[in-house]
């Protein structure tokens, strides 16, 4: 009895706590996005986290939570966060597609970067200038400054991707590190902030300076494998690198905890240089921590490297959130991911995947998305047409030239199936026309179809003529190189499902372990705030309060 009674009057603690925080908007909103972060990932190390994800614990817990599209992509993940609304309504169906009325031609496939605008002369997507005007739809900033133009917006990210995708079309500051300059850069015109000028110099001397073996913590002396992966060793490596000099791949650099720091480092900075939170208005800091994503392409989502860079985040946390605990300022955090990730298949076969497999949907042996030239001219071969027939990715998006005729079209489209579903590799494919029959998905997230999957990323104008699904664990790489060994991008689970992470100092905390998706972050947000959602969006609030009470009004 007495334990019962004690439960009653911690029930009675909780019901009443909850509401003391609520009681007024948060003066600041802090959106961390943490690139390829599954919640495979937030499992395995979640009890072993005394940092910032320590603190996020202690808030509302959303294990599995989903980036419920098919396109499991940097992209289209990020497009989700702050819009409420799936890829089909964004348009971000994918990192790039194919756009064959564009304005200049990427030959020989006419492809565009999803944060790019392509009318501009002299560009293509792999050299281009950042744009948000493929975003169709307005983000949580948006919204913010609708209700009250003196909200600001900060948005600073590992990729350029990230910081356009979560902060929209108004942002006050929006800054990404450029590869080809190796600095923070933003639109062009926008003035340069001593922050932004100071993270720049101590960037510059970083890479000049070597980086030591970083030091195994414990929990990761079993994780300190090596495995072969093509000619790459993978699973024992602790960061140690060269001084960077201006000819040298930054891969070294992006792919550990180094990366995120220095993106951490910055939008600390700004938020105290900019007093965020600490005006009449809320404002809303957007953080892109992008090197899980390049440690996990490059060495996997297991091993030192993976094991080292997730205890690192979870120290870098703490001290965003300490020197945010030191301006006084209320602030509240959400934390996510824009997608999962899968392990290289030579670990995961020793771990008892034995289906995980690399590629053979190639044309050279490295690129599966090569291989629709090797179908296309198979194709051509049989049908009598001469030129290019299919351009595109497998697995995704696979595009029919528009120039064929009707027919041609036809009889490409049911050979390029045909073939497809020979492979014992793919899962399935899916015509554009299937796809938008589809109704919109509707309830828990897991239990949609492979179709409702692909429904929820589609955007007529952007979507291939057929898309294509991989068997679970086929990796889409058949040779891995520096920097790719592993990657994401499936229908499967383990690319869609993510942790959603809140958090505000006095709000009781609670564990709901049944799916919601990303798109019920920002009208989560919004009802904590009092902010109105102007559009109509596929998201719900999420209750935060661990009572009977309500955030959601």
């Amino acid at each position: 009895m007495k334990i019962i009674r004690t439960f009653a009057a911690l029930f009675a603690l909780a019901a009443a706590t909850p509401a003391l925080a609520q009681q007024t908007p948060p003066k600041l909103v802090v959106v961390v996005s943490v690139d390829q972060f599954s919640a495979d990932l937030f499992a395995e190390y979640r009890t072993v986290f005394t940092g910032g994800f320590a603190r996020l614990l202690t808030g509302a817990v959303f294990p599995s939570g989903y980036q419920s599209h098919a396109a499991t992509e940097t992209c289209p993940g990020h497009s989700t966060i702050l819009t409420g609304a799936r890829p089909a309504r964004t348009g971000i169906v994918a990192n790039d597609w194919i756009d064959f009325a564009a304005a200049r031609g990427d030959k020989p496939n006419f492809m565009v970067y999803c944060a790019e605008d392509e009318s501009l002369p002299g560009t293509s997507s792999s050299n281009y200038v950042v744009s948000d005007k493929h975003l169709k739809v307005p983000t949580l900033g948006e919204w913010m400054k609708l209700a009250d133009p003196a909200s600001r917006v900060v948005s600073v990210a590992g990729k350029d991707r990230a910081a356009v995708m979560m902060g929209g079309h108004k942002v006050d500051e929006l800054w990404w590190f450029w590869d080809k300059s190796r600095s923070f850069q933003s639109y062009a015109g926008r003035a340069m902030p001593a922050a932004v000028t100071n993270a720049n110099t101590a960037l510059t001397t970083r890479l000049a300076q070597p980086q030591k073996p970083m030091p195994l913590p414990a929990f990761c002396i079993p994780r300190n494998r090596a495995f072969e992966a093509g000619s790459q060793t993978v699973g024992a490596g602790r960061f140690a690198r060269k001084a960077v000099g201006e000819k040298d791949s930054l891969q070294p650099f992006k792919a550990s905890p180094e990366f995120d720091d220095t993106v951490f480092s910055l939008a600390t900075q700004l938020a105290g240089d900019m007093k965020l939170g600490q005006g009449k208005s809320t404002d809303l800091l957007i953080i892109g921590a992008s090197a899980t994503d390049y440690v996990g392409h490059s060495y996997g989502t297991e091993g030192s490297e993976m094991c080292i860079q997730m205890l690192a985040l979870d120290q870098r946390l703490g001290r965003l959130f300490a020197a945010l605990d030191k301006t006084g300022v209320d602030y509240e955090v959400v934390l996510t991911a824009d997608h999962g990730g899968l392990d290289i298949p030579e670990r995961n076969r020793e771990h008892g995947a034995t289906m995980a497999a690399r590629t053979s949907l190639t044309d050279d042996g490295k690129e599966a998305l090569l291989g629709v030239s090797r179908i296309g001219k198979q194709i051509g071969d049989t049908l009598g047409i001469t030129g290019p027939i299919l351009f595109g990715g497998i697995p995704g998006d696979v595009y029919i030239n528009p120039a064929l005729t009707r027919t041609q079209r036809e009889a490409v489209q049911q050979e390029a199936i045909r073939i497809l579903r020979q492979n014992p590799q793919v899962y399935d494919v899916y015509t554009r026309e299937q796809i938008a029959a589809t109704p919109s998905p509707k309830g828990p997230p897991e239990t949609w179809t492979m179709l409702e999957r692909a429904r929820a990323a589609l955007d007529p104008g952007r979507t291939g003529d057929l898309v294509v699904a991989l068997r679970p664990r086929i990796t889409p790489i058949a040779v891995p190189m520096q920097g790719y060994t592993a990657t994401h991008g499936s229908f499967w689970d383990y690319d869609r499902r993510v942790p959603i992470l809140f958090w505000r100092r006095g709000m009781t905390g609670f564990e709901h372990p049944l799916s919601v998706e990303t798109v019920d972050i920002a009208p989560t947000l919004a009802a904590t705030l009092g902010v109105r959602v102007p559009v109509e969006i596929d998201g719900r609030c999420l209750d935060l309060d661990a009572g009977p009470g309500t955030t959601c009004k």
